[in-house]
């Protein structure tokens, strides 16, 4: 098998994704089974700065490079093999956002990421104007609110893109994106598989007044479906990814994505009726849809699959940062004893406490907000924890209540899908690194979505391993064939998976606690309004 493998590395018989998450960059190196043969990573975090949570442009670069590195250390050491070629590469990276340059290639404003709720007036204009849900992290909401905000860098963009488009760029020189991280810049006509013509003029004509010498269309990346080139590495691309110049130029990309294409492939959710919950620093819900809603609503996103399909997403800002501030706190205290604290058996054991808890929770009530919250309305992050006297307080209710607070947010939203517009789901596959752990994840899911959640013994591989799948798609696809088929009798045809059914105690539980958690929000706004107080002192 080593020989096989070793063998497809050097001829190229291979695929490489990576992708930039909230919390860590992750290489993905698969053969032509679509098995990881090699990994790397580099660990991040975001930067609160001047108001504007980003990441600097250097760690951006360092952090790709380490990740590659990393991923071609381990392909040496176990195979014997320097890297000098992939057959296919593909970028992805948290979606939405805002990165504008000018001419000479030069960013006009830090990265402004998907975690910034400062657009609220611009995603409003926007959606009353398309009357098309514009939601606060869309690229075209930042670029709206900059314009509202007379921003002295607006008549100097050249270009403006997402994260996996200025890597993509940065690498190949082509503004491309793939349509499914496009449909986080802009509204996607689905017909047509580009921006919505319409509203594209509906824009130009709302800002004419200004002056500018740009329009949308010369400023923002050209759409690409999945399957599609998107152009090939270049000799600078080349030597910017590998540090050693190992790394040959000429191999050809497929078009950037999101995060929540990958975690779309990575589950294999790309058919109609099918969805995936992709959970993280946020947490997501993506249901390909039938039919499109009846009504415009701020709680839904209406994205595309990596093919061009109508998706309903419903994206919370806030999931799983303050469960695992909590747990490191736990981590401290242990370590503090005198003990030696394996971060995965920790992990596993207090999460496991929530399965010994009250349905409910015991009364105790968090909400998670490092950032602002945007299906509840609130606009800065302030985490909170509250108890009443009458609440039992214990460990296995104290980490209930984190893992249904984590889901709280997104449940109101998917009610919305699932109650007022009666949208079929037949299946819902979850990953992330809460899924590493068995059966807890799944069961608190099941519970909120209250319909059956499956893990895929590929959940934990995530979008990295998704989007290694998508350059894999574009090199090895037969001849017309979609990505669902390739996705459903190729990758995924011997996949074996878990699926768990909603337990109606839990299902119960979860409904009181969510009565509870809305109910709170007041508490939750009031410590929000005291901590802006206390900044404006």
């Amino acid at each position: 098998m080593d020989q096989d493998i070793k063998q497809a590395i050097t001829k190229g018989e291979t695929s490489l994704g990576i992708e930039f998450g909230s919390t860590r960059i992750k290489a993905v190196l698969i053969d032509h089974r679509f098995e990881t043969i090699a990994s790397g990573s580099y660990e991040w975090e975001n930067l609160l700065v001047d108001g504007y949570w980003t990441y600097n442009l250097e760690t951006i670069i360092t952090g790709l490079q380490e990740a590659y590195s990393e991923m071609k250390q381990e392909v040496e050491q176990k195979y014997g093999v320097t890297l000098h070629t992939v057959g296919s590469i593909g970028f992805s990276a948290m979606m939405h956002g805002y990165m504008a340059f000018d001419s000479k290639g030069e960013l006009l404003v830090p990265f402004r990421t998907w975690r910034n709720a400062t657009t609220g007036a611009a995603a409003k204009a926007l959606t009353d104007k398309f009357q098309f849900n514009i939601p606060e992290r869309w690229s075209i909401a930042h670029l709206y609110q900059a314009i509202l905000n007379e921003e002295q860098h607006v008549p100097h963009i050249d270009f403006m893109t997402t994260l996996a488009g200025y890597i993509h760029w940065l690498l190949t020189g082509n503004k491309a994106i793939g349509i499914g991280d496009a449909s986080g810049i802009f509204p996607i006509d689905e017909t047509t598989h580009d921006y919505n013509e319409s509203m594209v003029k509906q824009f130009d004509e709302l800002i004419a007044a200004k002056g500018y010498d740009w329009k949308l269309q010369d400023i923002i990346p050209k759409v690409h479906i999945s399957g599609e080139q998107a152009g090939v590495l270049t000799a600078t691309g080349a030597k910017i990814l590998d540090k050693s110049g190992d790394l040959q130029p000429g191999i050809p990309l497929c078009p950037p994505e999101g995060d929540a294409g990958t975690g779309m492939v990575a589950t294999n959710s790309v058919r109609k009726r099918t969805g995936n919950v992709s959970v993280g620093t946020s947490v997501f819900a993506m249901i390909v849809l039938e039919k499109d809603l009846s009504a415009v609503y701020p709680e839904i996103d209406l994205v595309t699959t990596p093919n061009g399909n109508p998706v309903g997403m419903v994206h919370a800002n806030n999931c799983s940062s303050d469960l695992n501030a909590w747990l490191g706190l736990f981590r401290e205290f242990y370590e503090a004893m005198g003990q030696k604290a394996d971060p995965n058996q920790l992990f596993s054991v207090l999460l496991n406490k929530a399965l010994e808890a009250d349905p409910d929770g015991g009364g105790l009530l968090s909400y998670g907000y490092l950032s602002g919250e945007n299906i509840t309305g609130i606009d800065k992050g302030r985490p909170l924890f509250v108890r009443s006297p009458e609440s039992r307080f214990n460990l296995a209710n104290f980490m209930r209540t984190h893992l249904f607070t984590a889901f709280a947010a997104l449940k109101i939203g998917m009610d919305i899908l699932t109650k007022k517009e009666n949208v079929a789901i037949d299946s819902i596959l979850a990953h992330g690194g809460l899924f590493k752990t068995p059966i807890v994840g799944q069961k608190i899911v099941a519970a909120a979505m209250d319909v059956p959640v499956s893990v895929m013994a590929t959940a934990g591989e995530g979008g990295a391993w998704g989007m290694a799948i998508l350059a894999s798609y574009m090199m090895n696809k037969d001849q017309q064939e979609s990505l669902e088929d390739f996705l459903d009798q190729k990758v995924f045809r011997d996949v074996e998976g878990q699926e768990i059914h909603p337990d109606r105690s839990d299902v119960k539980g979860f409904e009181t606690f969510l009565e509870r958690y809305t109910q709170g929000l007041a508490i939750e706004q009031a410590a929000v309004d005291n901590l802006v107080e206390n900044w404006r002192n």
